[in-house]
């Protein structure tokens, strides 16, 4: 059984579409979303859109990234905490949550923030940022016992996350293998493709490849750049040259 494994689409409608592509090309029995619908991305609206629909079907799985919460859950108090951090990122936010209507708030905000499932006799753990927080970073260089921390009580023996953009993957030495996919949308890394994980489940054993998808992230920025909040200038370069993570 494949099952795919996506995160962080930030509302690139064009990236993911190419990635939607690229798992039917590689006929995926499953697809797992692991939250970041909407936030500071070329078209927020048509992708809750799509992804709501996405929901509706079987071998579909989503659960909620922690901008989908402040999305749903948006206030002024909010954005003037994030304004002191990352003022482009509150822009962003207090756009989107005026853009976006009551049910696609809705939707995001009746994500599940966690799921347990089991496939093949695994059971996988669905978080976005880690088991302990929903904003919580694994990143390559996270050392590996603050990983084995972050996993020690639960009882799944995969840890599927997101939220860094960037991928990558630790096996524990209590036997849990965690795997961030990356990021469908906004990419963090100098690779500016599209990146998410096939992991094959076979005869009791099961293989993970994190995988590149190029689509037209000239198109997307040019998009992106003509949203009318103060910074998404600076948000489409990076869909072309990824430089940093905040703003």
């Amino acid at each position: 059984m494949k099952i795919a494994i996506l995160s962080d689409i930030h509302g690139n409608m064009i990236a993911l579409n190419a990635v939607m592509d690229d798992i039917q090309k590689n006929e995926c029995d499953k697809t797992i979303f692991l939250g970041d619908y909407a936030l500071a991305g070329p078209e927020p609206s048509p992708t809750v859109d799509y992804c709501m629909h996405l929901e509706t079907y079987d071998n579909i799985e989503m659960i909620q990234g922690n901008t989908d919460k402040m999305i749903a859950e948006y206030t002024d108090e909010m954005y003037t905490n994030l304004s002191e951090a990352a003022p482009i990122m509150a822009n962003a936010l207090k756009d989107e949550a005026s853009m976006l209507n009551d049910k696609q708030k809705d939707f995001l905000k009746n994500l599940p923030p966690y799921k347990l499932i089991e496939i093949e006799g695994f059971k996988i753990l669905l978080v976005h940022g880690s088991p302990r927080a929903n904003n919580e970073d694994i990143l390559p260089e996270t050392p590996p016992k603050e990983v084995e921390e972050m996993v020690k009580d639960t009882e799944a023996t995969i840890i599927l996350c997101g939220h860094t953009h960037i991928p990558c993957g630790f096996q524990t030495t209590t036997r849990k293998t965690v795997i961030n996919a990356g990021s469908v949308g906004r990419p963090f890394t100098e690779n500016a493709k599209s990146c998410y994980v096939i992991m094959d489940f076979k005869d009791g054993k099961f293989t993970i490849e994190h995988k590149y998808v190029r689509y037209d992230n000239q198109k997307a920025a040019d998009i992106l750049s003509k949203r009318t909040f103060e910074g998404a200038d600076k948000l489409a370069q990076m869909l072309i040259n990824p430089t940093e993570r905040h703003f």
